[in-house]
C-alpha cells in the first residue's frame, strides 16, 4: 500500500500541488470578500487623505460592492470547483469509485477550515489592515472579471424583478444619523467610548430632532424687566441678575419690547451726566428676536451663528410668548451643563440615602437621562412633571404614586396645578401605571 501511495504521489505531484495552490487562492478570495465588505469607509477616507494609496484602491473597490462581491464570488467558486474536480479525479485513480465519496468529505473539510473559516476569521479580526493588503491584488482581478460580474448582477436583478423585488429602489433601513448613533452606542458598550463622549456625540445627532420648545426656558421661569418700573429699579435688577441679557416688557409679560444687555447698560451709565434715576432703559434695549417654538435646534443654532445673537424670544403659533432660548441652551444639549462663576447652582436632582432620587418637577427629562443614564421617553413631555401628567392622564394629588418605564414616581409636592417635587425609585413591575 505504501509503495502504491508513493507511486501515486510521484505521478500526480503536480496535480496535488495545484489543489494546494487552489485552496490558497480560495482562502485569498474568501478573506478578501470579508475584509473589503467590512472595511471602514471613513477610515479609508482618512488614510487616503494622509497619502495611503492602497486606501484609495479600497475606497474605489467598495464604491460598487455588488460588482466587487460578484467578482470575488466568481473567482472563489471557480477555484473551489476546480480544486474539487482535480481531487475527485486523483482519488478515483487511487481508490476507484470510492474516491468520489472520499474526495467529497476531504474537500468539504479542507474548504471549510482552510478556505472559509480560517481566512474569514483572520479578515474580520482586522478588516482595514487586511483590506489594504489585498487591494492591489484584487483590483486587477476585478478589472478583468468585473464585466462578467456585472452581467451576472444584471441577470440576478432581472430575476428578482419578476418577483417584485427591485434592488435599485431599496432604501437603507437606517439613516446615516441612526447608523452613527448605533455605532457610538455599540462602542460605548464595548468600552471604547466613555459616557461623556457618547452623550456629546448623541447631542450633536439630536439637534435636528429636537425643537426649541424642548430646551427653552419656560415663561414661568423666565426673568424679565418691566419697562414701566422706575429706572433705578430696572438697573438694580439687571446688575443683580446672573444673566447677561434680559427681556424687557411693557404692559404685560407677552409684550416683549426689547432685550437689555448688561454691557449696554454699563456703557450708558458710564456716559457723562447719566444717573440710574434718569436712564431710559428702552433706548438702550436691543430689538427683540422672535422665533417659533417648532424651530428645530439645528436651524436655530445656525440662525444664532448667522445673526450673531445669543437670545431669542420663543412664541407659539398664536404669537403668545412661551419662553426664551439662548445659544448656551443649545450648546448645553451637546456638551452638558455650562456653568460660570455667576450661575445660580440649582441642580434640581438629589440622591437620597435610601437610593431614591428627589427631583424638581421642572427638571428636563433629557437632563435626567443624561445625568443618571436612564432612558425615560421625552417625545410627549419635556419635564419630569409633564411625563407624570402625560402617563397618568391627570394632574395627580400629593402622595399619589405611579409606576411606568421601570420607575416608581411619587408626587411629593404640588402647587396649584403644578407638580413641583417628585421622588423616583426603581420599580419591580415595569410598564404599569397605577
Amino acid at each position: 500500500m505504501t509503495d502504491v501511495l508513493l507511486g501515486f504521489l510521484t505521478e500526480y505531484w503536480l496535480s496535488l500541488l495545484s489543489v494546494i495552490c487552489l485552496l490558497v487562492i480560495s482562502a485569498f478570495f474568501s478573506g478578501s470578500e470579508t475584509a473589503l465588505t467590512a472595511a471602514s469607509r471613513s477610515r479609508m477616507h482618512t488614510l487616503e487623505n494622509n497619502g495611503e494609496k492602497r486606501a484609495g484602491m479600497v475606497t474605489r473597490l467598495i464604491e460598487r460592492r455588488d460588482r466587487l462581491i460578484g467578482t470575488l464570488l466568481i473567482g472563489n467558486n471557480l477555484v473551489n470547483i476546480l480544486a474539487s474536480s482535480l481531487t475527485t479525479s486523483l482519488l478515483i485513480g487511487l481508490f476507484g469509485d470510492s474516491g468520489v465519496a472520499i474526495a467529497t468529505v476531504a474537500m468539504t473539510v479542507l474548504l471549510v477550515i482552510f478556505s472559509e473559516v480560517l481566512p474569514k476569521s483572520w479578515a474580520i479580526a482586522s478588516p482595514d489592515r487586511f483590506a489594504l493588503a489585498v487591494a492591489p491584488w484584487v483590483r486587477p482581478f476585478v478589472a478583468v472579471v468585473g464585466p462578467i460580474s456585472s452581467l451576472v448582477n444584471a441577470i440576478v436583478r432581472r430575476i428578482l424583478h419578476l418577483f417584485g423585488i427591485n434592488l435599485s429602489s431599496d432604501l437603507p433601513m437606517l439613516t446615516a444619523h441612526e447608523e452613527l448613533r448605533g455605532a457610538v452606542n455599540l462602542l460605548h458598550r464595548e468600552g471604547s467610548v466613555i459616557k461623556a463622549d457618547r452623550d456629546r456625540l448623541g447631542g450633536v445627532l439630536d439637534l435636528g430632532e429636537l425643537e426649541v420648545s424642548d430646551v427653552m426656558i419656560h415663561r414661568t421661569g423666565m426673568r424679565a424687566i418691566n419697562a414701566d418700573d422706575p429706572p433705578q429699579t430696572c438697573v438694580r435688577e439687571i446688575l443683580e441678575s446672573p444673566f447677561t441679557r434680559l427681556p424687557l416688557w411693557r404692559g404685560s409679560a407677552d409684550n416683549i419690547i426689547g432685550v437689555v444687555h448688561s454691557k449696554d447698560l454699563l456703557r450708558a451709565l458710564a456716559e457723562p451726566n447719566v444717573e440710574p434715576e434718569t436712564l431710559d432703559i428702552v433706548k438702550i434695549a436691543q430689538k427683540p428676536w422672535f422665533v417659533p417654538d417648532s424651530t428645530n435646534l439645528k436651524d436655530q443654532l445656525n440662525a444664532f451663528l448667522r445673526r450673531k445673537l445669543h437670545l431669542a424670544i420663543v412664541v407659539d403659533e398664536y404669537g403668545q410668548v412661551q419662553g426664551l432660548v439662548t445659544l448656551e441652551d443649545i450648546l448645553e444639549e451637546i456638551v452638558g451643563d455650562i456653568a460660570d462663576e455667576h450661575d445660580i447652582d440649582i441642580q434640581g436632582v438629589r440622591q437620597e440615602a435610601d437610593g431614591s432620587i428627589v427631583v424638581d418637577g421642572s427638571v428636563p427629562i433629557r437632563d435626567l437621562n443624561r445625568a443618571l443614564d436612564w432612558s425615560l421617553p421625552d417625545e410627549e413631555a419635556t419635564t419630569v412633571a409633564g411625563l407624570v401628567i402625560h402617563e397618568s392622564k391627570s394632574i395627580p394629588e400629593e402622595r399619589q404614586a405611579f409606576t411606568f418605564y421601570g420607575k416608581r414616581f411619587t408626587v411629593m409636592k404640588r402647587v396649584k396645578n403644578r407638580i413641583t417635587k417628585l421622588r423616583i425609585r426603581a420599580a419591580e413591575d415595569e410598564g404599569q401605571v397605577g
